[in-house]
């Protein structure tokens, strides 16, 4: 790529981690951060498991509680539960919806259903319309809102032909993520123990989708304000576009980054964002399922260095082991198991620790059970449970 600003930087991955760990407040955790303000650092955090999504965003607030992170959510409305990068759920600032909706639906389509089970550009703008519709002043279950579309719509939206769960869904569930990125669909608080979806307009008036170039643009500099230096090939796989799509995206704003080079490696910043902190990477962190930042940094084989490949990635894909960071990289993994008010925490280090490592590694544990309100019990030993799917 032609990308060049300046001057080329020479960054050691060692700089590398500090810098990621300072962006997502890893390295000290805030201390008056809103959790809006920590999740739109992280680019969103991963709410596949919605637990995991909180914990995220209390382990990088000092003091911040579960409570704190509902009331964002479910109350203030500063936080909202949708569909984000990846198609996967995400909590997202609220304040960012026009940002990321404008980006998500600018992005090239990728339809992997057979042919029989597609719907039409026509028909997609259809159950988007009617879910927006609908979504206008209410919070409706999965099968409250399948009745709707499929009145509004037609027959053909309730064709149980999309294979979901062990079960059969209706041809039109393949465009509920596309309803979200479009700005028509969010998530609402939960009916008992059964999700709703409802209109992010609801509580963010005059909304709608930013300008598709713009919004990208924004989004790509987020990026890799967070997960910088990085590569098209990386921001693709975060993104889960195609890669040629993600370096043309690169190219049309070469003026607006800068070409730097991590370990002799090429990769690239947002111009003018250079800055790295003085001191090492350092810290033990107890990082949940789908966290942020094993998610979207890489290259992967020196965030998972060794036998953390083998042991925390699961067929090369981050995020479904809790893992144990340490200055930066993945050192082990962990897991939880509640009964009562007990949290018996088990952490399988990949090398011995340290007597500092291992007191760092105690107040994270206390952490962790101060967040999730439970009385924490440590053991070092094998964690046998196996990866999230």
């Amino acid at each position: 790529m032609s990308i060049r600003t300046g001057q080329m930087s020479h960054l050691s991955w060692s700089e590398v981690c500090a810098r990621r760990l300072e962006r997502h407040a890893l390295s000290v955790p805030s201390r008056d951060a809103r959790p809006a303000d920590v999740v739109a650092a992280m680019c969103g955090a991963h709410a596949q498991v919605l637990s995991a999504a909180e914990l995220s965003i209390g382990l990088r607030v000092a003091g911040l509680t579960r409570a704190d992170v509902r009331r964002a959510l479910w109350e203030e409305r500063s936080l909202v539960k949708t569909f984000g990068p990846r198609g996967t759920v995400h909590l997202l600032p609220t304040g960012d919806l026009p940002m990321w909706t404008g980006a998500l639906s600018a992005l090239p389509l990728r339809n992997s259903h057979a042919k029989n089970v597609r719907l039409t550009p026509g028909q997609t703008d259809e159950v988007v319309e009617a879910i927006a519709a609908v979504l206008q002043d209410a919070e409706l279950t999965i099968d409250e809102l399948s009745q709707e579309v499929i009145a509004a719509t037609g027959p053909w939206a309730g064709d149980l032909v999309m294979p979901g769960f062990q079960d059969m869904w209706p041809r039109w569930r393949q465009a509920l993520a596309t309803a979200a990125d479009r700005g028509a669909l969010c998530f609402g608080p939960n009916r008992g123990r059964k999700v709703t979806y409802t209109s992010p307009r609801r509580w963010l008036p005059g909304f709608r989708p930013a300008d598709g170039a713009t919004a990208l643009a924004g989004v790509l500099k987020r990026y890799l304000h967070a997960y910088g230096p990085a590569t098209p090939a990386q921001f693709a796989q975060w993104l889960a576009v195609p890669r040629r799509w993600a370096a043309e995206l690169f190219e049309s704003l070469a003026g607006e980054l800068e070409r730097v080079e991590v370990d002799g490696a090429p990769a690239w910043l947002a111009a003018g964002d250079g800055a790295m902190p003085s001191a090492p990477p350092r810290g033990v962190r107890l990082l949940p399922y789908f966290d942020a930042y094993t998610v979207g940094c890489h290259p992967r084989e020196l965030l998972f260095p060794g036998p953390a490949a083998g042991r925390a990635l699961a067929g090369g894909q981050a995020g479904n082991f809790p893992v144990l960071l340490v200055d930066g990289t993945a050192a082990g993994v962990w897991h939880q198991r509640r009964s009562g008010r007990r949290l018996d925490i088990t952490v399988e280090p990949f090398a011995p620790l340290t007597a500092a490592r291992r007191g760092e590694l105690d107040d994270q544990v206390e952490r962790v059970g101060e967040f999730l309100e439970g009385e924490p019990r440590l053991t070092i030993g094998t964690v046998t449970v196996g990866a999230h799917a």
